[in-house]
């Protein structure tokens, strides 16, 4: 078992900074304004030759029964349980408060091993406020800078003294080539995206069978891209909750801006994405943006309508959304489109294996032999229509890749093939193959004319 840390203290001591320090990413969001982090993180961290799991965490502060200052202090009591020891921070160059003291006795109750971290420790200031903490209690600061990478080496040997001997570290496996049996079994990735307020948090909580996201009416409550582990009936998953998307326009602060950036770091990182929509406002703008988004980023998107417990139930609706989502949403025609409720539940079961299946598809390679007997039948049918008087040779075609299906059609004049004769193709190809909703590739290439290089014969 992985020996776990969490990072505990008041707001804007620079907790997430350090985490982010520890795990070589920045994967957590920074920012002057206190209270950033609201749920809790895991990363898997390195220091020398030290691993272990590291927990990133909502500052400790007061919050009234049931707020949502109160949920964020439950969720770092759930981390300080799940944690090994603890790292207590300090600000060294604001000295203690009378929060870090209250705080200290609560680390002490915990009763687990603590390192005392006084960050932001350079410079003289820096000294002055490291010296206080001693008052603690909690025994020698360690002095460190999280944002200069100062004090790493203290910081190590601290560590170092509470866990086991690291164990003899093989040479990474991550840079070694994937097997298709591996690919098979390791988790998939999942990004849970869409307008805020659309329920994501709650669906993912439902999931998991816990309040593991804070959840709250208010819109934009979630701020980072918080990974959780799931186990779906056998198959393992990492799912990612995002901050929700708004109109670029409406985005103004710059906390605001930095969650947007994360969600969509988050969608680059997936494999399959969750575009989730209100039941009583979907296929908005806004929605119709983050698919066309999706597409491009070549993922595999599965359209997932929440609140459905909300919507009247009619005869033909599930099939209106079908025809909703086709008509919209062109450029991933045949996507997955399932209606659900998180809070209740429903439809959950044919979430989970829409994922699967869209994942399977965005896998999918094409056998060569039934490709060209395709090609040949597709530009029999329809054939390329002429310009400038030239009629286009398509000489073949090729799958160069999957995730998502990746082709290299091979023809005469690639600059004067037109779009729609494109979409055509991606269209015959996407229902011949049964690629419904995964993003397909078409890249032209001219084919080299052999003669090219010979000179012109002298009249």
């Amino acid at each position: 078992m992985s020996f776990t840390i969490a990072i505990i203290g008041r707001p804007n001591v620079g907790k997430s900074t350090l985490f982010n320090r520890l795990v070589g990413q920045k994967l957590a969001l920074v920012d002057d304004e206190p209270g950033v982090t609201r749920d809790r993180r895991e990363g898997q961290a390195r220091l020398g030759d030290l691993r272990f799991t590291i927990i990133d965490t909502a500052g400790l502060d007061e919050g009234t029964k049931g707020s949502l200052t109160a949920r964020m202090q439950e969720q770092t009591e759930t981390a300080i349980e799940l944690a090994d020891a603890l790292m207590f921070v300090i600000d060294a160059r604001v000295g203690l408060t009378p929060n870090d003291r209250a705080f200290a006795d609560f680390a002490r109750r915990a009763n687990k091993p603590v390192v005392l971290v006084a960050n932001k420790a350079e410079g003289k200031h820096g000294e002055l406020g490291a010296m206080e903490s001693y008052a603690l209690g909690l025994g020698d600061p360690v002095q460190i800078s999280a944002e200069h990478g100062e004090g790493m080496g203290e910081l190590y040997d601290a560590l170092a003294a509470l866990m086991p001997e690291p164990a003899e570290d093989d040479e990474e496996a991550e840079d070694d080539e994937i097997s298709e049996e591996e690919i098979a079994t390791r988790p998939i990735r999942v990004a849970i995206v869409g307008r805020p307020n659309a329920g994501k948090s709650t669906l993912i909580n439902h999931l998991l069978g816990e309040e593991r996201l804070l959840t709250s009416p208010e819109a934009g409550t979630t701020r980072d891209s918080i990974a959780v582990e799931i186990t779906w009936q056998g198959r393992d998953f990492r799912v990612f909750d995002t901050a929700g998307l708004r109109r670029r326009s409406r985005i103004e602060e710059k906390l605001e801006k930095l969650s947007v950036a994360d969600a969509l770091r988050a969608v680059r990182f997936a494999e399959v994405v969750v575009l989730m929509m209100h039941a009583q406002n979907k296929f908005e703008e806004q929605d119709l943006r983050i698919a066309d988004l999706i597409e491009r980023e070549g993922r595999a998107i599965v359209l997932a309508v929440n609140k459905w417990d909300l919507v009247e139930k009619k005869g033909g609706l599930i099939s209106g959304l079908r025809t909703d989502a086709d008509h919209w949403l062109p450029q991933v025609k045949g996507a997955p489109i399932v209606a659900v409720s998180g809070l209740m539940g429903e439809g959950i079961d044919r979430l989970m294996t829409a994922i699967q299946e869209a994942y399977a598809v965005w896998n999918k390679r094409v056998p060569t032999a039934a490709l060209n007997r395709w090609f040949e039948q597709a530009i029999s049918a329809n054939p390329p229509p002429a310009v400038s008087g030239r009629r286009l040779k398509l000489n073949y075609i090729t799958q160069t890749k999957a995730r998502p299906p990746s082709f290299v059609l091979f023809c005469s004049r690639a600059d004067a093939v037109p779009q729609s004769y494109l979409r055509y193709l991606t269209n015959s190809l996407r229902e011949a193959f049964e690629l419904p909703g995964t993003p397909v590739r078409i890249t032209l290439r001219e084919k080299a004319n052999p003669f090219a290089h010979k000179r012109k014969r002298p009249s």
